[in-house]
Formats: C-alpha cells, structure tokens, sequence
C-alpha cells in the first residue's frame, strides 16, 4: 500500500525532476522563491485529467500523521516532545525521544495529562538546541506541536535542520490556533519571530505568558493575573508561545524554507494542524 501512495505522490515530470513530491493538498510552497499559494490542480495536469487525479487521490489518501510519516520517514532519528502522543513510525524507523524532562517530571508539570500514558524519554535535551545531538547525525527529526512552544521557533528550527543528515527529512505538525484553547489569541506575526532570532526572546517573555494567563487560563482578577504570570515564569511551564492561523504558519515554512537548506515536500491540511515535510540538502552535513 506505501508502494501505491508513494507512485502515486512521486510522478515523473519532464519539467520538474524524477522522484519530487506533487502535493495533492491544498497548499504549498513555490519551489524556487518562497512564496505562499493555494493550488487546485496537480502542477503539471490540466483540465479534466487534474480534477480526476486530485479526488481519486483526495478519495484514496487520508493525509494524516501517520499516513505521511509511512511516505517519508525512516531510518534512526528523534522526536521531540513526544509527550502522550508519540508519532505512529513505519518499522523502518527507529526513533528516540527527546524532552527536556524525566517522564516524572513531565507527569508532575502536566497534571491534566494524569490520565495518559507518556512516552519514554531516551534523552534528556531542550528540543529547541539539541546541544547533545551531534550535527548531521539523524535521518529524520519529528517535532508534532512542538514549535509553538518555542521561545525562537527559527532557531529552533534551524538546530533541527542541523542535526539532520543530508537528504534527512523534518516532519513537523503545527496546530491552527482558531480550532483549539489559543482561538482567543491574536497571531504571532513573522515579524515578531524574526524579533526574536534576532534579539533573542527575554524580550517578549512576558508578554507572551500575559498572554496566556488572561486568554487561555482567563484568569480575569488583575492582582492574580500577576501572581499567576511570575508562578509561571519562575516554574518555566511550557505554554503556547506563539499561535498561528495557516496563514501565518505558511509565513513561517516560507521563512525557515529561506534561512535553511531545505526544500518542502509536502505541505497538507489535516484537521486542525498543518503537516510539512521538508528534506535537508543532500550536499549538505
């Protein structure tokens, strides 16, 4: 069945290259510059030919987690942040998880997870350095709703580039923040994350836990909205940074697509997240 999928992603194309992914999803990224769009058709059919491909594939292919990661991931690599919801890896994967906590210690700072089982921890790292991750070292690097808890997800991202090996693939799955307990927020701007590659994050910290403290937990007292901020700053609970609408997470791919020496894959809508698949430059380390 992987067989089937992946022939049917992978379309030789004259024009495009052997072996290049066709996105049959309603968005992507222009190969060349960046820029955002929202194609109705497979890039290279036209007319009726197009259509019937896009719902047979729509029909055939539920473009899930698990159904991208059989396309794309293999090999030995990490995940980051796995928590209760490790991603579901074709056999032949290997993956070792990457928090920056002991199972026990992500129990006690997720109470409201009692209920579920954690994957295991196989080393202990801050997801957004990878400082005991050696560079060009991992065939795929899985980060599922990882980079909105990021203080600097641009660093973030280009540390997980740079443990990848080259040809090694970024599985990432990023949450719409219209469809869950951020709705009430507004967007992070791309250029408030490219503030804070620049700057470094303490300057917007705060900020950001506010944020937080009034709209999600909606604490509403003025006196316990500050207590509550310093409780949260000072025990480094790991709160929703940054929020994003698709819009703006296609800002952000296009950005990192920029800095990086990546080329997307796939970029897909399934439900309330956005998956994008990016291969690190086969030159590269």
């Amino acid at each position: 069945m992987v067989g089937a999928l992946r022939a049917l992603l992978r379309i030789k194309s004259p024009s495009r290259g052997e072996g290049e992914a066709i996105l049959i999803a309603p968005l992507s990224l222009d190969a060349a510059g960046g820029s955002l769009s929202m194609p109705r058709t497979v890039p290279f059919l036209k007319g009726k030919c197009a259509s019937l491909v896009r719902r047979f594939a729509r029909r055939l292919i539920r473009l899930d987690r698990e159904t991208i990661a059989a396309l794309y991931v293999r090999g030995d690599g990490i995940e980051i942040g796995a928590l209760h919801a490790p991603l579901r890896v074709p056999s032949a994967a290997r993956v070792r998880y990457v928090d920056k906590r002991t199972v026990e210690e992500l129990r006690a700072h997720y109470p409201e997870l009692h209920d579920r089982e954690f994957s295991r921890v196989d080393s202990i790292d801050d997801g957004e350095l990878l400082a005991t991750i050696p560079e060009g070292s991992q065939d795929f690097v899985i980060a599922n709703h990882f980079l909105e808890h990021c203080q600097d997800p641009l660093r973030a991202l280009g540390n997980m580039v740079r443990v990848l090996k080259g040809g090694g693939v970024l599985f990432l799955g990023l949450p719409d923040k219209r469809y869950g307990i951020d709705a009430a927020r507004p967007v992070t701007p791309l250029t408030h994350l490219q503030r804070d590659y620049r700057e470094g994050p303490a300057w917007s910290r705060r900020q950001h836990v506010e944020e937080w403290v009034r709209l999600v937990e909606r604490v509403g007292d003025e006196s316990e909205v500050a207590r509550t901020v310093s409780r949260r700053i000072a025990e480094e609970y790991s709160i929703h940074y940054h929020v994003w609408t698709q819009r703006e997470i296609l800002e952000l791919l296009a950005a990192a697509k920029g800095m990086l020496d990546i080329e997307f894959v796939l970029i897909a809508r399934h439900e309330r997240e956005v998956i994008a698949v990016a291969e690190k430059g086969r030159g590269a380390r």
